[in-house]
């Protein structure tokens, strides 16, 4: 059994895609002859919380926690309103207020690569300490936050020990990092830190072939394309599927992220069609900003419109398997092309059609294509919007909205662990 030391920021009753990944790694570790030693912060100030997932935690692992003082937590006394959505990583596109500005302008350059930096030290000092007298075979750090790698960094250089750099979004070129005003000195920090990690990892992993591309014109280090995934659930036939036309969106559907595109469109088949009107329903499940409601209550679909809110992990995947259409929305931005949000495999996992909208030439696209899964659409194809979204309606009406049944097997959370794992065998 080979001991890997896995340091990560999020970990239950922390909510929302950063937790998923390790913690179901974790999971399936031992069957392959891994015993996971997690290192994670005590108390921290996570934007979303679901203690529904530390049911998911197994008992048998070592969890070990160690303060972390978060700069958010400080200065909330500087403003009533929450710093909840820069925590998070998602900077809305309104303008931000003066105290926004300086807010952000203090995230970006004196807390680099990002606010967790302060963690670096005392967590190096409190695992050289661990390490000494129960040392590892293998470390793991995984971000964002991408702080953690400078963990890793130095523990490998106190005690040669492999380590595996994991990121399950890219770090300089993530759609928000030009929003953090950077000053040239900060930016060529950045730019240094993740130079440094990268070409002094043992090897790397990442999420997409995108971030591979990007990574491998820095770094002559071993790159690995290893996805997020699902985990198997019972059959669809424990769950019914909605009476109405339901189009189904899970997770945070914010500012930047408010597809009008879309509410146009489905503006106009309801116009053009009074059983699609009186058939569509919108259920967004998960955070919404008040923009995205705006967008629907101007295109005349708020009466169409179901807002569920956040919701544990385990009713959000009854959700999705309800669906009629689960709807997969991702920034219209070159950035974004990187990004493989995890929801995509449990949509896939769901087996209902998706109907995704992102920017050209991403993985997502490629993904939804070999799995036969639904219809990746750009935001300028605004005539296949329409005729996908009737075609979708009128198998509806038919009762034959489905998809093929293809194999998504590689993309379960048993093969993706066994996946990770074999790869830590091999450091």
């Amino acid at each position: 059994m080979k001991r890997v030391l896995i340091i990560a920021y999020y970990w239950p009753p922390a909510g929302g895609p950063g937790v998923q990944r390790w913690l179901h790694f974790v999971r399936h570790f031992e069957a392959h002859g891994i015993a996971p030693v997690v290192y994670v912060p005590e108390a921290p100030n996570y934007p979303i919380v679901d203690e529904s997932l530390v049911q998911k935690v197994p008992p048998s692992i070592t969890v070990l926690r160690h303060p972390i003082k978060e700069p958010y937590q400080m200065a909330r006394w500087l403003s009533k309103k929450k710093t909840k959505t820069l925590s998070s990583g998602i900077i809305s596109e309104k303008k931000p207020s003066f105290l926004e500005k300086l807010l952000l302008f203090i995230r970006g350059n004196f807390f680099i690569p990002d606010a967790r930096v302060g963690w670096v030290q005392p967590s190096v000092s409190y695992l050289k300490e661990y390490l000494s007298d129960s040392p590892v075979d293998a470390i793991v750090t995984t971000g964002p936050p991408h702080s953690l790698h400078l963990i890793g960094m130095q523990l490998k250089a106190a005690f040669d020990v492999p380590w595996l750099a994991d990121f399950r979004d890219p770090w300089t070129t993530i759609h928000y990092h030009k929003s953090l005003r950077l000053t040239k000195a900060s930016e060529a920090k950045h730019k240094r830190l993740e130079a440094k990690v990268l070409n002094t990892a043992t090897a790397i992993t990442v999420t997409s072939e995108v971030t591979k591309k990007e990574f491998q014109a820095l770094t002559d280090r071993p790159i690995h394309v290893i996805t997020n995934g699902f985990e198997i659930q019972p059959t669809d036939s424990t769950y019914e599927r909605d009476e109405r036309f339901s189009l189904v969106h899970i997770g945070s559907l914010l500012t930047e992220r408010n597809p009008s595109v879309l509410w146009k469109v489905l503006r106009a088949l309801q116009e053009a069609d009074p059983v699609f009107k009186e058939q569509l329903e919108i259920k967004l499940v998960g955070h919404y900003s008040a923009e995205v409601l705006e967008d629907l209550e101007h295109f005349g679909l708020s009466q169409n419109t179901t807002l569920v809110g956040y919701v544990p992990h385990e009713e959000a995947v009854a959700l999705q398997r309800q669906a009629q259409v689960l709807l997969l929305v991702e920034m219209n931005r070159e950035e974004t092309r990187a990004i493989i949000p995890g929801k995509l495999f449990e949509y896939l996992s769901a087996r209902r059609p998706i109907l995704a909208l992102g920017p050209k030439g991403t993985d997502v696209e490629q993904i939804i294509q070999r799995t036969k899964a639904g219809t990746y659409i750009t935001y300028a194809e605004e005539t296949e919007l329409i005729q996908t979204i009737e075609t979708y309606f009128h198998q509806f009406l038919q009762q034959e909205l489905n998809i093929p049944k293809t194999d998504i097997s590689e993309y379960s959370r048993e093969a993706i662990a066994k996946k990770m794992a074999q790869l830590l065998h091999d450091l």
